[in-house]
């Protein structure tokens, strides 16, 4: 399993709190890309209930510094 940005930014706007069943429903529904469905058919699951895209994938910038942007550059 390996995550983007890009990937990822597909499940920003899922309805969260949800299961990992909802979650790839939803990325069904919308024509996500194939890799996407295949990262969340891939999570290990015991049922539990996913808040964000930070439980699926930790590493998830949430902020332009993330990125090293400075804004006042330009």
């Amino acid at each position: 399993m390996y995550w983007t940005l890009e990937l990822a930014t597909k499940l920003e706007d899922a309805p969260w709190p949800a299961t990992k069943d909802e979650l790839i429903d939803y990325a069904m529904r919308t024509g996500a890309p194939m890799e996407v469905i295949e990262n969340l058919q891939e999570i290990e699951d015991e049922g539990e209930t996913y808040e964000s895209i930070e439980d699926i994938w930790e590493d998830y910038p949430r902020s332009d510094e993330d990125f090293l942007f400075d804004e006042e550059e330009y």
